[in-house]
C-alpha cells in the first residue's frame, strides 16, 4: 500500500530563526542568498547577528553592502573572508581589506553562480573565458580552448546555506517568488546544512509540482518568517 500524504516524513525540521542559527558552527563557511534585498534571508541574517557570537566566518554571497543586515558581522570583526562579486559599495569593508583585516575573493557574477551550481552538482572545477587576461586571473591555471584563453575556477560549497523562499510545504519542498529566487536554489544544493526562511508553510500537496524549484532532499531546516 502506498503512503498517504500525511505519512510522508522527510526529516526536515521546522524551527524558529533563533533555534536555527544556533546550528551554525564557529568558523563556518556560509552561503547567503539574495541579490541586494530581493531573495535575501533578512530574518535569519538578523538572528545570526543578534542570537549568536560565532566568528571566523567565511561568507559566500553576491554582495555585502553597507546596508546589509550581515554588515554588522563585519563591524563586530566576526568575518574572516568574503567571496562574491560586488563589495565596492561598502567603503569600510574595502578599507579593512586594504589594511589586511579581512580577505576578499572577487569572482565575476556569472562565474560565482556557476561555481555554486557546479559545487552542488559535485563537479570540482571548470574552465571559463570570463576574467582571462585580467587581475582576477592572476595565479590561476589557464588553458587555450578553441583558440580562446580560459581560466580554471574551483567550484564552491559551504558548511551552511541560509536562503529565502516564498513557500515551503510540510515536506520541505520550496517555491520562490519571481526574481527573489536568484542565487537561492543553487545555494540550497551546495551546502551541508541548508536553512530556509519562508513566508508561508502549506500542507503537502498544495504546491504545484511544476513550480517546485528546490525539492525537500536539499532542505534541512525551515523557518517561517516573522513580521517585523
Amino acid at each position: 500500500m502506498s503512503a498517504t500524504l500525511d505519512q510522508i516524513q522527510t526529516g526536515v525540521q521546522f524551527l524558529s530563526a533563533d533555534e536555527a542559527v544556533k546550528k551554525i558552527p564557529k568558523a563556518a563557511s556560509i552561503m547567503v542568498g539574495g541579490f541586494g534585498f530581493p531573495g535575501m534571508p533578512r530574518h535569519l541574517s538578523r538572528a545570526l547577528v543578534e542570537q549568536t557570537d560565532i566568528d571566523e566566518l567565511t561568507l559566500i554571497m553576491n554582495s555585502l553592502g553597507s546596508v546589509s543586515t550581515l554588515n554588522a558581522l563585519f563591524e563586530q570583526n566576526r568575518i574572516k573572508k568574503v567571496i562574491g562579486s560586488f563589495f565596492s559599495t561598502n567603503k569600510d569593508l574595502v578599507k579593512a581589506y586594504r589594511e589586511g583585516k579581512v580577505e576578499i575573493e572577487l569572482l565575476p557574477q556569472g562565474t560565482l553562480t556557476e561555481a555554486i551550481r557546479l559545487g552542488g552538482a559535485g563537479i570540482p572545477a571548470f574552465f571559463t573565458p570570463t576574467a582571462a587576461g585580467t587581475d582576477l586571473a592572476k595565479g590561476k591555471e589557464t588553458r587555450v580552448i578553441n583558440g580562446r584563453e580560459h581560466v580554471l575556477e574551483h567550484s564552491l560549497t559551504a558548511d551552511v546555506a541560509i536562503i529565502r523562499a516564498h513557500k515551503a510545504d510540510k515536506a520541505g519542498n520550496l517555491v520562490y517568488r519571481k526574481t527573489a529566487q536568484n542565487f537561492n536554489p543553487a545555494m540550497a544544493t551546495a551546502a551541508k546544512l541548508t536553512i530556509v526562511e519562508v513566508d508561508e508553510i502549506v500542507e503537502i500537496g498544495e504546491l504545484n509540482p511544476d513550480e517546485i524549484m528546490t525539492p525537500f532532499i536539499f532542505v534541512d531546516i525551515v523557518v517561517k518568517r516573522e513580521e517585523v
